[in-house]
């Protein structure tokens, strides 16, 4: 795998050059046969061989901006660039004014030198765990290529342009999953953060409740990287928290339910492997995580979010949205603002409740999602879909409810279909997660 810290690397002993970077992702965008027109919805080719250009000149003046100045990222399609619109994986927006500046997070990647190659595909306006979208196409798993399986979504063309090395890392979002949902079944690291460490500002919003900016990559290491970046932070080395005597929950009640046989059997081997680091694998009922049913019965807070918003759009261009994003769109209908302000209460409520059973712990352990991608036409249909689409999103979204943080790594063994162990913890423990996510991927390696 190329990280980051290997890229530095060559670029600082002269194996490679920004300009060569680049020429090779745009060149595995343009592969005849690969998935790169699905990925990409606009790619910068000339700017990003002039910015790649600069920052050779400046490496070899002794001036580089970062040791990662020169690499190749990509940026999902709801991030503002200076001078370009913003789809949102969207054609309703295809006419709107483009962007004036470049969002706050996109600016601090630009600034550590980082190179943006394009602009990423995404489910519609990020309203979906799968990563279908109708209007661009949807770009299949890099796992058994010739069935087309999903990537998982939002973040979808984040995912396989970091597998299919068409970039290096990627920018995402992650409202319920929208990071770790693609990492989990593509077979990458993806990161949610605490969503207050990095700015939305720039971000098309789904749900400024829950959303959260987070990043896409190959290692955890990596993710630490950017996630420092994003969050305006000096990048310093990750200090791996040894596994022993560590304490991680393993809840009962919900996440584990419906997990497909490659799943439980990945999950399964995963937490054999901490605890032979000496991690204390406990198994808590945790019944609380029932109650998000009920809590959710009429949409969650993302509905009536969104809705604000697309209302007025709805109105006259309905006919422009995915039918399928549309509708959940419309299931704010079915709350009024008393149910909204019910919610919200409900939710500090429950994370407070949550956050007393888990403080004696280092982490929740589960799986990321409980089933391996499905074949994209297995989808056609609508209740299939819509099964899908809540399974996937099951997991994740416990996580952005109470304001957590969470980090998804690959835990299936070579040449299986990818599964993600995901690490969960409570809301600003984000180093110590890092640090955690350092050691157990290092024990999952064994795995491969």
């Amino acid at each position: 795998m190329k990280t980051l810290s290997l890229l530095a690397a060559d670029l600082q002993q002269g194996r490679t050059t920004s300009r060569a970077l680049v020429e090779e992702c745009l060149q595995n965008i343009a592969a005849p046969h690969g998935e790169g027109v699905r990925v990409f919805l606009k790619v910068d080719a000339e700017r990003a061989r002039a910015d790649a250009d600069r920052h050779d000149a400046e490496r070899r003046a002794g001036r580089a901006r970062s040791p990662y100045a020169g690499i190749p990222v990509s940026i999902k399609d709801l991030f503002d660039r200076e001078g370009e619109v913003t789809l949102a994986g969207s054609k309703l927006l295809r006419d709107a004014a483009p962007a004036t500046r470049d969002a706050p997070s996109v600016a601090r990647l630009i600034a550590a030198g980082f190179v943006p190659i394009g602009r990423t595909n995404m489910t519609e306006f990020a309203f979906s765990g799968l990563g279908l979208n109708c209007h661009y196409g949807t770009p299949a798993n890099p796992f058994d290529r010739a069935t087309r399986r999903i990537p998982g979504g939002s973040s979808c063309g984040a995912a396989v342009s970091i597998t299919d090395e068409m970039a290096f890392a990627a920018l995402g979002t992650d409202t319920g999953g929208s990071c770790r949902i693609p990492a989990a079944m593509c077979g990458i690291v993806g990161f949610k953060p605490t969503a207050r460490r990095v700015p939305l500002a720039g971000a098309f919003p789904l749900s400024p409740s829950l959303d959260s900016i987070g990043p896409l990559a190959n290692s955890v290491e990596c993710c630490a990287i950017l996630d420092a970046v994003l969050a305006g932070e000096h990048i310093e080395p990750i200090l791996p928290l040894p596994l022993r005597g560590l304490r991680f929950a393993v809840p009962q009640a919900v996440v584990l339910d419906d997990m497909d046989e490659q799943v439980a059997g990945a999950f399964s081997r995963a937490l054999s492997s901490l605890a032979a680091q000496g991690a204390i694998i406990e198994e808590i009922p945790l019944t609380q995580l029932q109650e998000l049913a009920e809590l959710n019965r009429k949409g969650g807070l993302a509905p009536p979010e969104a809705y604000a918003l697309h209302r007025d759009w709805i109105a006259e261009h309905a006919d422009e949205y995915d039918p399928r994003v549309l509708a959940r769109i419309l299931r704010a209908k079915e709350q009024d603002a008393a149910d909204y302000i019910q919610l919200l209460r409900a939710r500090t409520s429950f994370a407070e409740r949550l956050a007393a059973e888990l403080m004696s712990f280092d982490a929740m352990l589960m799986p990321t999602v409980p089933m391996i991608a499905p074949p994209i036409a297995s989808l056609d249909d609508d209740a299939a879909y819509r099964h899908t689409n809540a399974l996937a999103l099951r997991n994740p979204s416990i996580v952005n409810f109470i304001d957590g943080c969470a980090i998804s790594l690959p835990c299936h063994r070579m040449g299986e279909a990818p599964v993600g162990l995901m690490l969960a913890t409570l809301g600003g423990r984000d180093p110590q997660l890092i640090a955690i996510a350092a050691s157990a991927e290092r024990a999952l390696a064994g795995l491969a």
